[in-house]
């Protein structure tokens, strides 16, 4: 597995320290929860998962994950962006980090997630699979411990999504500089201004999507993208398919 322990210590270390067993990293994972923790091979398929990734998907055990891909258990298409994620991994070794998406819950629950992949080296430096897992995007506070006039912004954002439509726009109507509201952001929702701004859109237009039959778009404009088409690419980066196939498939 590609460490960053430096090579002084590293050569100091036991070889069972240094080739972590998979059974032990997914129990470790056993104990987060609100974390789906996967291991895959060079196909994208699972060989190691915990508790809370097979429950995301509805499966009884997590041995029913293994051997699959995200395509093979997801409902519909949207098995379709984390495999496309898992290709891209494998064959540029690049990471995927932070990667704020929009999952499920069976059978209909949406829940975001920051996704996070890296690539699995051998000795020889090639790349053998990957390794990562999606952490739950959940609000820790209570409202009355946000900022007065942040609430205040935040009243209006969902229903002014064309003009705050910017970190600097929030920042300047929240009265704080862009790096407090980043930190604010940060500590208050684990996501960065962007990721929040980007969240806030996908999330009014999946409401729309579902609950009326509005074009979509009416359904861009509503939740504050300028075209339709700059709608479908976030959409479909945010939830793995495009809003047309979302609307399919939950109506």
């Amino acid at each position: 597995m590609n460490r960053s322990v430096h090579p002084i210590i590293d050569g100091r270390l036991p070889r069972e320290v240094r080739a972590i067993d998979i059974g032990l990293l997914t129990q470790l994972f056993e104990y987060a929860p609100d974390v789906a923790f996967f291991v895959k091979d060079m196909e994208g398929r699972y060989v190691a998962v915990n508790t809370s990734l097979a429950n995301r998907h509805g499966l009884d055990r997590c041995e029913d994950a293994i051997g699959k891909r995200p395509i093979d258990i997801c409902i519909g298409k949207f098995g379709l962006g984390p495999t496309s994620q898992d290709t891209k991994v494998l064959r540029t070794g690049v990471p995927l980090v932070d990667h704020l998406e929009m999952q499920w819950h069976q059978p209909h629950k949406p829940v975001w997630c920051l996704t996070t992949k890296l690539p699995i080296l051998n000795e020889a430096g090639e790349i053998v699979g990957v390794v990562g897992f999606s952490r739950d995007v959940r609000v820790p506070v209570e409202k009355h411990e946000i900022p007065e006039t942040f609430a205040l912004v935040l009243d209006d954002f969902e229903r002014n999504l064309i003009e705050l439509n910017t970190p600097s726009t929030l920042a300047e109507r929240s009265e704080m500089s862009l790096q407090r509201l980043a930190r604010l952001t940060k500590r208050l929702f684990g996501l960065t201004p962007s990721q929040f701004i980007s969240k806030t859109r996908i999330a009014v237009a999946s409401q729309l999507l579902l609950g009326t039959d509005d074009p979509l778009s009416e359904v861009a404009l509503a939740s504050g993208f300028y075209d339709q088409s700059a709608f479908s690419r976030a959409f479909r980066m945010a939830t793995g398919v495009t809003p047309s196939d979302f609307r399919r498939q939950f109506k």
